[in-house]
């Protein structure tokens, strides 16, 4: 028997959550194959057990799988983001905060941490260091955790 392990934690977390039935297997290789980067483990596993995760406010902390895919391609091809923000190409959106900023996945000297990207000002900034501290900050701390 698999254990949900994410859903559990979150459950414990923050029982609103609105968690999603597992995200299709296929999809994993083909956001690594479009967006060149390798599928962070954790969050690979995440989404085999819930692929995507909003709050009781409907902010997707965690994108589903198809979204990953979808929004990070539209980011890197978009001619006024190509013009106004440094490039994404080593960055893996995956989730967002009503506020506006987004959350991606960046590999570091130490393996993937994650950061935030403001829109207006292309700050982006290590927030976390996994997955699950970034669940627990974002689902426990409110909207501005990050900042």
């Amino acid at each position: 028997m698999i254990q949900d392990v994410w859903r559990e934690m979150i459950g414990d977390l923050y029982p609103e959550a609105e968690l999603a039935e597992p995200a299709d297997e296929a999809l994993f290789a083909e956001i690594e194959k479009v967006l060149d980067l390798p599928l962070p483990l954790e969050l690979a596993a995440l989404l085999r057990e819930t692929n995507g995760v909003h709050n009781e406010y409907g902010d997707a902390v965690v994108w589903p799988a198809e979204r990953i895919v979808e929004d990070n391609l539209a980011m890197r091809a978009e001619p006024d983001y190509l013009e106004l923000y440094a490039p994404f190409e080593q960055l893996m959106f995956f989730g967002d905060s009503d506020m506006g900023p987004q959350f991606a996945y960046v590999h570091t000297d130490y393996g993937p941490g994650v950061v935030f990207w403001d829109h207006e000002t292309d700050q982006r900034r290590l927030v976390s260091v996994s997955l699950r501290d970034y669940l627990a900050r974002c689902l426990t701390e409110g909207n501005a955790w990050f900042r």
